[in-house]
């Protein structure tokens, strides 16, 4: 049994920014995980992990470059949600299985 069945006289309307998007999601989050993480690095390369202050920063630098990427990827993954929905909607008509109401041709009076 197919899960949607497409109308027969339903038309696609033209692609747009969803698809360019699309294809460069990947790329943005390649770029927007290694970026910071190229950041902290260099942070840890550059820091005297022996000073207790350092050390405290450094611990702090971890966690909000861990944030920013987490938050980065939330971003992505609702950029590409709207793609798909925008795609979804853009595609051809689709119809699920009518089910009959019973009392579809005469409304009930008793409710």
């Amino acid at each position: 049994m197919r899960w949607l069945n497409k109308l027969p006289q339903s038309i696609r309307s033209a692609s747009g920014l969803e698809w360019a998007l699309w294809r460069k999601l990947p790329l943005i989050a390649l770029a927007g995980t290694a970026l910071p993480l190229l950041g902290l690095a260099l942070y840890h390369a550059g820091a005297d992990a022996g000073n207790p202050a350092e050390a405290r920063a450094l611990h702090l630098a971890d966690f909000i470059v861990f944030g920013v990427i987490v938050f980065h990827w939330t971003l992505v993954i609702t950029a590409a949600i709207g793609c798909v929905v925008v795609m979804v909607m853009k595609g051809p008509a689709y119809v699920a299985d009518g089910l009959d109401v019973s009392h579809s041709e005469q409304p009930r009076t008793d409710l």
